[in-house]
């Protein structure tokens, strides 16, 4: 097995001044629904001597990762490079394509790790075969571990005890985090965070981001029974704007905070119906991976002096919603 790289540690913002010196233009990112799933959702954003494997655990209609995708596509068209992304919320169906991407003997894969157990030995197999992975968005804990030379992403557990102590500083009492995704253990980790964070009481509520409908009754549901509930933290864009529509629905006082930004969260934010959103800047967990694999491969560098790429979090409210407003539109936010 090949040991893991030695990361130096340099600036993010160095990094993006190379891709942009290296690029003549860049794309205009489009906000186009994701349709993640093993069949329908493979595509190339570029072509160029290295090909890169981006292979993501994104679920049918969760447009998050359609930000990733367009960032991974964005730095591949800029930069000369092969990106094909591939996504599949079933971790075994999710190993498969990493394994499909090593026996086509790809320059570089990309892969998120919300259940890293499940990927651990198709990961191995690619670092054996001598394939830099980086890892992105969740499983940071095991990416070392795994053989990845890097992870870009946000730490979960401290983006959600950062929101526990915003949804605190705004005077919650008890706390309603959704987890979206069962399994996923990033998702888990932000609920525990925000407990910590929060200090008050925090309950989770278990509903499936493939079913809109059943997530806003469930909620409804959920706070009618429990008038208590002053804060819902959902962990998705998707998720908080059916959350506001269950909260009016259930004539409740809860007001809610969100993980991740789309067009819609900044919407509610701008009307007052969500409190903040955590932004973790999927754009670059989609983006800086692709750079740094091309630099990687011209000229041995890497970034992140061992530990992991921090892309957040940030925090999005309506003191700086403006700013980042038509980004979101543009589907890089």
């Amino acid at each position: 097995m090949k040991s893991r790289l030695v990361i130096r540690a340099g600036a993010v913002g160095a990094v993006l001044a190379v891709a942009l010196l290296t690029a003549c233009s860049g794309p205009t990112g489009t906000n186009t629904q994701n349709t993640q799933n093993t069949q329908n959702n493979s595509s190339s954003g570029s072509s160029g001597d290295l090909k890169v494997a981006v292979i993501t655990h994104g679920t049918a209609g969760d447009a998050f990762w359609s930000v990733v995708k367009v960032g991974a596509e964005d730095a591949g068209k800029q930069l000369g490079v092969g990106v094909t992304y591939n996504s599949d919320g079933d971790p075994g169906a999710q190993a498969k394509l990493i394994d499909n991407a090593v026996s086509q003997k790809v320059g570089g894969i990309v892969v998120s790790m919300a259940n890293p157990d499940a990927l651990k030995t198709s990961i191995q197999n690619a670092v054996k075969a001598g394939i830099p992975v980086i890892t992105i968005n969740s499983g940071s804990a095991k990416s070392a571990e795994f053989g990845a030379m890097a992870h870009v992403g946000q730490e979960e557990s401290i983006a959600g005890e950062e929101a526990g102590k915003k949804l605190k500083a705004a005077g919650k009492t008890k706390l309603l985090c959704v987890i979206h995704e069962a399994g996923n253990t990033g998702l888990n980790q932000r609920c525990d965070g925000a407990r910590t964070g929060f200090g008050g009481t925090v309950e989770n509520l278990q509903v499936d981001i493939s079913n809109p409908t059943d997530i806003e009754s469930r909620i409804k549901a959920k706070l009618q029974s429990d008038t208590s509930f002053d804060g819902v933290l959902a962990l998705n864009p998707q998720v908080a704007v059916n959350a506001a529509s269950a909260i009016k629905g259930a004539s409740s006082k809860a007001q809610v905070a969100t993980f991740d930004l789309n067009a819609d969260v900044v919407t509610a934010i701008k009307a007052g119906d969500v409190l903040f959103a955590v932004d973790q800047q999927q754009y670059e967990q989609g983006y800086l991976p692709i750079v740094m694999l091309k630099l990687f491969k011209e000229n041995a560098n890497t970034l992140g002096g061992g530990k992991p790429v921090l892309t957040g979090p940030g925090f999005v409210d309506k003191s700086n919603v403006d700013k980042v407003a038509e980004y979101a539109k543009n589907g890089k936010r």
